[in-house]
This record gives C-alpha cells, sequence and structure tokens, in this order.
C-alpha cells in the first residue's frame, strides 16, 4: 500500500508539472498584447515598454518559464496583473465558494443517481427502468449554459421561488447545485445501474435471498456495496467535468468562485492569475483521484498488487 501510495503521488506530481508547462506555454502563444488590453489602445509606448519590463515580457520565454517555474517551487503564483494583489491570496479567498458548489452538486447527483440507480436494477426491461435510462442520457446531454437559465426562468422568474443569482444563503445554492449536479448524476446513475444488475446475477446474491434475506437487505447490504466500486471510479473521474461545469455555473449564476475568477482573468489577459486558477483546478482533481484510488485499493486490496 505504501509503495502504491508513492506511485499514484508521483504520478500527481508529474501531472501538476505538465499542466503548469502547457498553460504556461498555451496562454504565450493566444494572439494579443496583454499589456495593451490593461492600459488601453491609447497608452504611451513609453508606458507600454515600462510595462512590459515590468512584467517581464520584454525577456526569452525560456527566461519567462524558468522565472515563474522557480516562485511556483517557493510556493509563489506570482501577483495578479490587474488588480496587484498576491494570485494565491485572491485564489484561496474564492476556494471555499468553489467548493461549496462542487460538493452541492456531489450532493444533488448522489441524491439522485442512487435511488433512480437502485430502482431501475431491480425492474430490468420495465417502463421504470426506459424512463431511468432517459433520464440518463438526458441529462448528460443537456449543456450547464443551457440548463442554468432554464432553471432561473422557471424557478426564479416565472414561480419566485428561488433566487437568481448571488451567494451567502440555502436558497442561493440551490439552483446552481442542481445544475451542476444533474450531468454528474445521469451517468452515475447508468454506471449504478449496469453495476447492479451484474452484482444481483451472482451466487453470493442467490445464496442471501435463499437465507431468507428481504429484497431491500439484499440489494443495499450485499449488492450496492460491491456495485460501488465502479461507480465510485467514474465519480472521481468525473470530479474534473464538475469543476469545468463550475467555471459555466458559476458565471451564469454570479457565484463568486474560482471559475467565474478564471472568466474575468482570460478577459482581462491576467496570465499569472490564469495559470493560478488553472494550476489549482488540476491540483484539486488529482488530490480527488489519489483519494479516490487509495479507496479503492482499500476497499479491493488485489488493486494495490
Amino acid at each position: 500500500m505504501r509503495s502504491f501510495f508513492v506511485r499514484r503521488v508521483a504520478i500527481l506530481a508529474f501531472t501538476l508539472f505538465f499542466v503548469l508547462t502547457i498553460v504556461f506555454l498555451l496562454l504565450r502563444m493566444i494572439p494579443g498584447d496583454p499589456v495593451e488590453v490593461m492600459l488601453g489602445e491609447g497608452a504611451q509606448s513609453v508606458d507600454m515598454q515600462a510595462m512590459r519590463r515590468e512584467l517581464m515580457l520584454d525577456q526569452p520565454l525560456w527566461r519567462q518559464y524558468s522565472h515563474y517555474l522557480g516562485r511556483v517551487f517557493h510556493g509563489d503564483l506570482g501577483n495578479s496583473w490587474s488588480t496587484r494583489t498576491p494570485v494565491a491570496q485572491t485564489i484561496l479567498s474564492r476556494l471555499p465558494a468553489t467548493l461549496e458548489l462542487a460538493c452541492g452538486g456531489m450532493v444533488i447527483a448522489v441524491l439522485l443517481a442512487v435511488p433512480l440507480g437502485v430502482f431501475a436494477a431491480r425492474r430490468p426491461n420495465t417502463l421504470s427502468d426506459r424512463l431511468t435510462t432517459l433520464f440518463a442520457v438526458t441529462g448528460a446531454a443537456i449543456p450547464h449554459f443551457w440548463f442554468g437559465p432554464l432553471l432561473v426562468l422557471l424557478f426564479s422568474i416565472h414561480l419566485g421561488w428561488l433566487p437568481v443569482s448571488g451567494r451567502g444563503t440555502f436558497a442561493q445554492l440551490i439552483l446552481p447545485s442542481i445544475t451542476l449536479g444533474t450531468a454528474l448524476a445521469a451517468i452515475l446513475t447508468r454506471m449504478l445501474r449496469s453495476a447492479l444488475l451484474e452484482e444481483l446475477g451472482s451466487d453470493y446474491i442467490r445464496a442471501a435471498q435463499a437465507r431468507g434475506a428481504g429484497p431491500m437487505r439484499v440489494v443495499f447490504r450485499h449488492a450496492l456495496p460491491n456495485a460501488f466500486l465502479p461507480v465510485l471510479t467514474i465519480f472521481g473521474l468525473q470530479f474534473g467535468g464538475l469543476l469545468t461545469g463550475a467555471v459555466i455555473t458559476e458565471t451564469i449564476f454570479s457565484w463568486p468562485g474560482i471559475g467565474r475568477l478564471l472568466i474575468q482573468a482570460i478577459f482581462s489577459r491576467d496570465y499569472p492569475l490564469v495559470q493560478g486558477c488553472i494550476l489549482v483546478f488540476a491540483f484539486l482533481y488529482a488530490i480527488v483521484n489519489l483519494i479516490v484510488d487509495l479507496l479503492y485499493a482499500a476497499l479491493d486490496p488485489r488493486i494495490s498488487l
């Protein structure tokens, strides 16, 4: 288990280094001048040259990269070009909002996926099973930028039940969480249904039924724990999609998280802030997948071998 953990941590470190390098290079390949965006087209050439020297944009690309890499290895993500505040401090101030929204989306996904997956697996090839499959396919196909405004039109504008945007109350968390969690719920429902169908046809399930175990005990006590192993893997893999969806969802609902901060940084061509946001997203994704791998190895010792 220790060697398994060391290997996963080494892969995590390499992944973060690869993401950092790719993002740094891609940002420098985008057409346009960030100094012109910050100062405006009417800025004097002297001011623009001074700004480029200050931001090291007049240096060769390899020197910019080595300087940035050295700062990152010392825990310094640099300063935002637009606000002049430390990037790490800015991201940390927005991180609780993003984690709150991600947790809300996870809760919605689990609350929808577990009962629907169990319900469909217990009644295969029936109308209820087909309706559940239809929900799974539709939920996975609906994009966040369409589903979110639809929820706002229905529950906020037409019915007046929930606030349109903002953060601070439980009511403001509901619509963004539903928007973010529905797609994940659809994927988990299909996976849980398939895994449960396979487990319910196993010999140990028939043995439990022969001993007189009731249908609910057979499903929740015997089949569901084993069926949840592949679902746990999919859950970890889809966490990246959850963060990606958070960028769109936070923008729709004016949620003050890292996703909305990333969009603002892209429009202002704030390279350090964009790099910091993407690096944090990659770190969160890698950490969640590391935790899932360790849980999987703990639940099934064959994985660690």
